[in-house]
């Protein structure tokens, strides 16, 4: 049996399923429909126009994969529609109405489509839930348009996680996907709509409240009258009536203590994800279009949009759209937000790329809108730095905004308002919204959750709601902003305005004068794999920050010691393109084939023309001749060279392996490394103190294969039961010499490793040179190096510092955190002896503590080499890998930091040069100091721009020395406008006298 409410709720859903919801159209009229199918990738209006079309009928399956049709769509209203005066009936509106044969997918994730006018100007962009438009239906009647169809496959928005070959242009094949529905003229009657708005909101508000509350027992018996107040034959006739019943109860007051959430339209779209980028550009026109169409009908509505690449091709391809925009942006209704070029990942973009994360986004915003965007917007990036609130206060930001730490496996974050403090001390106004989602649907439900779970609740009540179809676009919708103009003030919901970021940081800032504070990074406790998914790509990214770093390096240094040209328009368009692809699902490896194999050829071409610069630069430099000289391009001396600088050659070479027992050694007197036959370190030793790095019983070098199964997001984790299924590769196919490495060769499954095993003359570091040949699925290699050492954190760098984590597990945070980004070392250490491992292209680490047999504990480094999950990309990682690792034998975290560079940025010989020596452009007398950037301002002036920061977290001062005429030095934020001098104590011509706190980051303009 049931109650009398249930009875009522019953009869609600299905007066909404079979009345209601029906009646919104009174009427239907078909139209004209001829197609024409884009040959290969999506062409111009220009193009399509001009095609030659056919006629083509509702029913149609059409739509390849991949594919573009282009519907020529014509009619208008019928004569009946109209009164003797030749108007629609009071109270209705004519649109278009179309349905490419929509699937239970998620909106963003499948077909959409985009109207165009016959001029060329986007009208509105059609997808799920938002495929009515009617500025598409001209003030005579007529329709007369063409519909940009595009045929996406939905490669997963269920998340089954299963191998799809859609992901990819080769295999996704070219049977049609859809079948074309409707594309007619309907006739919206406007008070069944209303009505519809109402009873959705109030039945998702009855779900909400107490069951014994007098507000739901209202609304339950007001609903049901509301029923009986419309005819179900005539449902047109008496919506109004329906609304009328519910009148006195969408009037009753929300409540004086209701949170209050600030609604701000938003729509985010993946710069790629499950579609390629060129997809993105399109999904970025067709949501843009939605937008301004909304803001058409509706003057409250306000939208807010991040990341500059999305606006740059608005721009560039869309200038119809780009003019709507613009007027829209100087009303304050179109806001650009975020001040970054895309919604970047923050765990493996270099400190160098971060910051040109906000000066290619912040000066595109200033350039085209004249807005210094302060608030930073990351709601979907998968865990933040602690070194970004220093670099987001760098560059003027003065808010943040993130979503993602909601989806923590294990802990909750305890504050939705705070404020984030760095590892360098600087802190910044954060916000996590409640409502624990970045593309609400403004249903009850998120409105009641984001009140429920507002964890400041006592010290403040208000929160601000991202809303709007997201992920693949599309943005909000009309029945969305209807439920925020109900819900403006109503009994039993939370108060919810119309509002933008800004309005809503201030309002925040002003309410919440002493939030508490989070220290350090906030890391996300899921989607760990994401540090080593797609290792080409990863490479690609690494292997571009620092061509980037060292091509404007010696082409900055050309231009002034010899007046070369700079190419600065190139760096843009090069930065550019490595920023976009260190959005966040492309960087961390969690997109469809044709993403990362676009990345792989986007990177070889980056490559090829640094490669082409760095060349030209030195040449300019050093001339032609007959002798070698080395480019120095890392911060630190090495190889003869000073820092930044060319010198003439003296490589170091490498020590020759001499045999002992079953095995090799490797001496050069400062460390000794003895290699067994097995191909594994058993003992590394500091040869001055003795001190053995190996623990009693284990090995360095040890790679171990891991079952990788996660429970769900298969790119995208790692979870904590790999541990459970270890296989060590503690045996070799050969152990030999090869010159001077001693060469190790391997087998698992269908896949090698072959190792070679070398120690410079003069070095600590011990390396590693790995040639992978990978062949397995749903599996995980690492890498270990054991170190005896009794601590209990590991230091880890990051951008422009280090941090330093816990390698206990004593609390479920520590516990969680099982799997962890580093960028070019990590380190473990006691007071006095320590152990770096540097690597040139992975992130993923995992370091642990384990009890000595002698007493004691040791710790275990390992890096995360290369997994293989099979969804999106099922051929994720296979084949032909190199990667460098080294093992650095009494590092202290200077040592980690100079063999990191090392790692990372091999100098270059000229065999042919005139000039033996260029002096750098800039000096550092503190190797803690490091030089992070060198290059010519942005403005065009010729002046230099240098970029350091502290790393070893120490106090410290320092001296930089100019290399050329100096008339003048200040400091300036990262855009390099000049800012309050913080570092700079002194200076006198070129010489530059720095005060720097721990992990200072620190950007002077070197006035010429």
């Amino acid at each position: 049996m049931h109650d009398r409410t249930a009875l009522i709720e019953m009869r609600i859903e299905r007066f909404v399923r079979e009345r209601l919801a029906p009646a919104v159209y009174r009427a239907r009229q078909p139209l004209d429909i001829q197609a024409w199918e884009a040959p290969g990738e999506p062409v111009t209006f220009a193009e399509a126009r001009d095609a030659e079309y056919r006629p083509f009928a509702i029913g149609t399956p059409w739509g390849r994969a991949w594919g573009t049709t282009w519907f020529a769509v014509s009619g208008e209203i019928p004569a009946a529609w109209r009164d003797a005066h030749g108007s629609l009936p009071e109270g209705t509106v004519a649109e278009l109405v179309i349905d490419l044969g929509f699937t239970a997918g998620q909106s963003g994730f499948q077909c959409e489509a985009l109207v165009w006018n016959r001029e060329g100007a986007p009208i509105k962009g059609v997808s799920p839930f938002n495929n009515a438009s009617p500025a598409a239906v001209d003030p005579d009647g007529r329709v007369d348009v063409l519909v940009e169809a595009a045929s996406n496959p939905d490669v997963g928005s269920l998340f089954t996680f299963e191998p799809t070959h859609l992901g990819d242009l080769a295999t996704a094949g070219d049977a049609p996907l859809y079948t074309l529905r409707d594309m007619s003229i309907g006739l919206r009657d406007l008070a069944v709509w209303e009505l519809l708005q109402d009873f959705r909101l109030l039945h998702g508000l009855i779900a909400e409240l107490d069951a014994t509350s007098a507000r739901r027992a209202t609304l339950v018996e007001a609903m049901d009258a509301a029923i009986d107040a419309v005819d179900p034959e005539d449902v047109a006739g008496t919506a109004q009536a329906g609304r009328d019943v519910l009148a006195p109860l969408m009037a009753a007051p929300a409540a004086s203590s209701a949170h209050v959430l600030h609604a701000v339209g938003h729509a985010h779209i993946d710069s790629a994800w499950l579609w390629p980028v060129r997809e993105t550009a399109r999904k970025v026109s067709r949501t843009f279009s939605n937008v301004l169409s909304l803001m058409d009908e509706d003057p409250e509505f306000v939208f807010a949009s991040s990341s500059a690449q999305q606006f740059a091709w608005m721009k560039e391809h869309y200038p119809a759209l780009w003019d709507r925009l613009k007027a829209r942006v100087a009303e304050g209704r179109f806001v650009p937000v975020g001040g970054m070029w895309v919604e970047s990942d923050t765990n493996m973009v270099g400190g160098e790329a971060m910051a040109r994360q906000f000066v290619e986004g912040k000066t595109f915003f200033l350039e085209e809108f004249g807005i210094d965007t302060e608030e930073v917007w990351l709601p979907d990036s998968f865990g933040y730095s602690g070194a970004l609130p220093q670099i987001m206060r760098a560059a003027g930001a003065r808010w943040f905004l993130t979503q993602k730490i909601s989806w923590n496996e294990t802990n909750r974050i305890p504050h939705h308002t705070f404020r984030w403090e760095g590892i360098d001390g600087s802190r910044i106004f954060t916000h996590f919204p409640p409502v624990d989602k970045y593309n609400s649907e403004v249903t009850a439900a998120d409105l009641a959750h984001a009140e429920r779970n507002f964890a400041d609740k006592g010290r403040a009540r208000t929160s601000l709601l991202p809303y709007g179809f997201g992920d693949g676009g599309g943005g909000p919708t009309r029945e969305m902003t209807a439920t925020i103009a109900r819900t403006h003030s109503l009994e039993g919901a939370p108060v919810v305005k119309h509002s933008t970021p800004r309005e809503f940081f201030e309002t925040a800032e002003a309410e919440y004068a002493d939030p508490a504070v989070w220290a350090g990074e906030l890391y996300l406790e899921f989607h760990r794999g994401t540090y080593t998914s797609q290792l080409r790509t990863k490479q690609g990214n690494r292997r571009s920050e620092h061509l980037l770093r060292e091509a404007e390096l010696w082409a900055a240094t050309a231009t002034v010691r010899t007046g070369a040209a700079y190419p600065a328009e190139t760096f843009q368009r090069l930065w550019r393109l490595v920023l976009l692809q260190q959005f966040h699902d492309i960087l961390p490896g969690t997109s469809i084939a044709w993403v990362h194999r676009d990345a792989e050829r986007n990177y070889a071409a980056i490559a090829a023309e640094l490669e082409q610069i760095i060349a030209d630069s030195l040449r300019a430099l050093v001339g032609t001749g007959d002798r070698a000289v080395v480019a120095n391009a890392a911060p630190h001396r090495r190889s003869g060279a000073p820092a930044l600088a060319i010198a003439p050659a003296s490589p170091d070479g490498d020590v020759t392996p001499s045999a002992e027992g079953d095995g090799f050694v490797l001496d050069n007197g400062v460390v000794r490394a003895v290699v067994d036959g097995r191909g594994l370190i058993t003992s590394l030793v500091e040869v001055d103190s003795g001190r053995e790095v190996v623990p009693a019983g284990r090995t360095a070098g040890l790679f171990e294969v891991f079952r990788d199964t996660p429970t769900q997001w298969d790119a995208w984790d790692i979870d904590e039961t790999y541990r459970r299924h270890v296989t060590p590769l503690d045996s070799a196919e050969a152990v030999r010499l090869d010159g001077r490495a001693i060469v190790v060769e391997r087998r698992t499954g269908a896949s090698t490793i072959v190792t070679r095993i070398a120690l410079a003359n003069g070095s600590r570091t011990v390396r590693l040179s790995l040639d992978v040949d990978w062949h397995e699925q749903q599996k995980l290699l690492k890498l270990g190096v054991p170190v005896d050492v009794h601590t209990d954190r590991a230091a880890s760098e990051i951008q422009f510092g280090h941090i330093v984590r816990p390698t206990h597990t004593n609390t479920s945070w520590d516990a969680a955190r099982f799997e962890t980004a580093a960028h070019r070392w990590v380190r473990v250490a006691e007071p006095r002896f320590g152990v770096a491992v540097t690597n040139d292209s992975t992130y993923g680490h995992d370091i642990t503590r384990h009890e000595r047999e002698a007493g004691g504990t040791f710790s275990l480094v390992r890096l995360s080499i290369i997994r293989s999950a099979k969804f999106p990309d099922p051929g994720q990682d296979q084949g032909a890998h190199h990667l460098e690792v080294g093992i650095v034998v009494g590092a202290e975290v200077v040592d980690a930091v100079t063999e990191g560079y090392r790692t990372n940025l091999p100098e270059r010989t000229v065999t042919d040069a005139a000039e033996t020596s260029i002096a750098p452009l800039v000096a550092v007398d503190q190797p803690g100091v490091v030089v992070e950037a060198v290059k010519l301002a942005q403005d065009g002036s010729g002046d230099v721009i240098v970029r350091l920061y502290e790393a070893l977290g120490e106090r410290m001062h320092a001296r930089l020395d100019a290399g050329f005429e100096v008339v003048g030095v200040v400091e300036t934020d990262l855009l390099e406008r000049e800012v309050d001098a913080a570092a700079v104590s002194s200076a006198a011509g070129g010489a530059v006298e720095l005060d720097l706190r721990p992990f200072q980051l620190v950007t002077l303009r070197l006035k010429r």
